[in-house]
């Protein structure tokens, strides 16, 4: 697809983005979007390769080398028609998906791979611009109503593809806006939030209803929606963060990094109060009763994923004194190994733009205890470094502690950026009486997203446990297919790897 020899002609290429020093002055995006010329060169890059392994690398399925043809073409809107037809929010996986279709790129055996995220992002703001998207309510109505719990990636996706098939579909939202994770949880240097809030206008325009401060279980009944919807699904995400229990972990100044995240995101957003009151801690989640910020400290994330990485980027905005980041497993290597065979994903070596702005990252050490002053406020870590042993066939790795490393950090703020573990119970979940998987997640299969109560599913991190935003979307888009053929015996929405758009061609 593309210019047959575009491959052999034009390299990889990267947007320009603003410095460092600039950057970290304010918490807008910096990463420009390409010139025309050079947005069709990249898509050029995309070789007749005979059977598109990235495809399968991305969780939508996407039609990837037809957008990047369209693209190359000029033809904007065929591009924005195809990249749509699977995925509804490609402003989303354009800025924050680690793009495990570019994985899986053919090209990518022995060149870098296809710039797909890009071209992704640059389609759907061409469209935005050019007045490509457009709210469009369905021409008829099924009559029937589903209740959509969590606003989420995986909860707006369903949203939307469920309104589509003519369903009217209410949002419940236990925050005062949409968007769960995107917007109180992705920092916006990532993703600013005109971009999601202009998504949900659209959504809005096209008759989604959204109900913020609804938090279902605690100020709205969950008999009552059961009584008042033909169907509900469950897309609240898995907020039960991983914690760390070693000694000290009480002292001031020890907190969860989607607490420190959420409160910084609604600063950002210009709200009075970025603390939680009476009232506002039954409704919201995550909110703390202190304000928390790394201005003039010496922070200490633990955890090496994304959401310690916006730790760190945070945490320079504030202005630290020393960011540093742990992780408890070996570092990884910066290119494939025999274990990593392409075109599966390789875990390598991640460094993001907010390790760039200053981190100090440290592999293979454990913290054993949070040492306080004697006044309750934390001012040290004791850490030790760790040797892992290559495991055997089948068998989970093991580390012993190295002898003679264990020593002490000074650290005045330590966020736990260590994972998720399943979604929060209490509440809604335990109300319902749910069956829960062997991790805590609510039990539902992947073939049809059914819940052990009838006409209750669950899509996204709630079900599938803590993953990524491509594949909330993912869930949210095939749980809405489900839930139409419940409704209705039969459903037209698109299904992964079955696109209606490709099949009428």
């Amino acid at each position: 697809m593309g210019k047959p020899t575009g491959f052999l002609e034009f390299t990889r290429e990267y947007p320009q983005k603003k410095s460092v020093e600039e950057r970290l002055k304010h918490y807008k995006e910096f990463v420009d979007l390409f010139p025309e010329e050079q947005l069709n060169n990249q898509a050029a890059r995309c070789m007749d390769c005979g059977i598109p392994f990235c495809h399968s690398g991305c969780p939508l399925g996407n039609v990837i080398p037809e957008f990047n043809d369209a693209v190359y073409r000029k033809d904007y809107k065929e591009a924005y028609e195809i990249l749509t037809s699977t995925n509804n929010f490609p402003e989303f996986t354009g800025r924050i998906c680690p793009a495990p279709c570019e994985s899986a790129c053919v090209l990518g055996i022995n060149q870098p791979p296809v710039a797909i995220e890009e071209i992704e992002k640059h389609i759907i703001e061409i469209a935005f611009e050019k007045g490509f998207v457009k709210g469009k309510e369905p021409n008829m109505r099924s009559g029937k109503k589903v209740a959509v719990i969590g606003s989420g990636p995986a909860g707006l996706a369903a949203s939307a593809q469920l309104n589509y098939a003519g369903h009217s579909v209410t949002v419940f939202e236990r925050d005062e806006q949409p968007g769960g994770l995107l917007r109180y949880g992705i920092p916006d240097f990532k993703l600013e939030k005109w971009v999601v809030d202009r998504r949900i206008a659209v959504m809005q325009e096209e008759g989604v209803e959204f109900k913020c401060l609804a938090n279902v279980g605690v100020n709205i009944n969950i008999n009552d929606i059961l009584r008042q919807y033909d169907a509900i699904i469950l897309a609240g995400g898995s907020t039960k963060p991983r914690d760390l229990s070693a000694p000290g972990r009480e002292l001031k100044g020890v907190h969860f990094a989607m607490d420190f995240l959420k409160q910084n995101n609604k600063r950002v957003a210009g709200k009075k109060s970025v603390l939680a009151d009476a009232d506002e801690k039954v409704i919201e989640s995550n909110m703390l009763t202190e304000e928390v910020l790394a201005t003039g400290k010496n922070v200490v994330v633990i955890g090496g994923g994304d959401t310690g990485s916006d730790c760190v980027g945070t945490s320079n905005r504030h202005g630290a004194t020393s960011v540093t980041q742990f992780e408890l497993l070996p570092m990884p290597p910066k290119d494939r190994t025999e274990l990593m065979p392409w075109p599966t994903y390789p875990m390598l070596l991640k460094t993001t733009t907010s390790h760039e702005e200053g981190a100090n990252r440290h592999w293979s050490i454990a913290t054993k205890e949070f040492i306080g002053d004697g006044n309750g406020n934390l001012k040290a870590l004791k850490v030790v470094d760790l040797e892992w042993a290559t495991p055997a066939p089948g068998q989970p790795a093991k580390f012993v502690e190295v002898a003679g490393s264990e020593r002490e950090l000074p650290c005045d703020l330590v966020l736990l950026a260590m994972g998720f573990v399943h979604p929060q119970h209490e509440g809604v979940l335990d109300q319902l009486g749910l069956e829960y998987d062997n991790r805590g997640n609510v039990k539902a299969s992947e073939s049809n997203y059914k819940t052990s109560i009838k006409k209750i599913f669950a899509a996204g991190d709630m079900r599938r446990g803590q993953s990524l935003v491509v594949w909330a979307i993912s869930e949210g888009r095939e749980c809405a297919r489900s839930v139409d053929e419940y409704l209705t015996g039969s459903s037209l929405l698109e299904k992964k790897g079955q696109s209606l758009l490709m099949s009428f061609e």
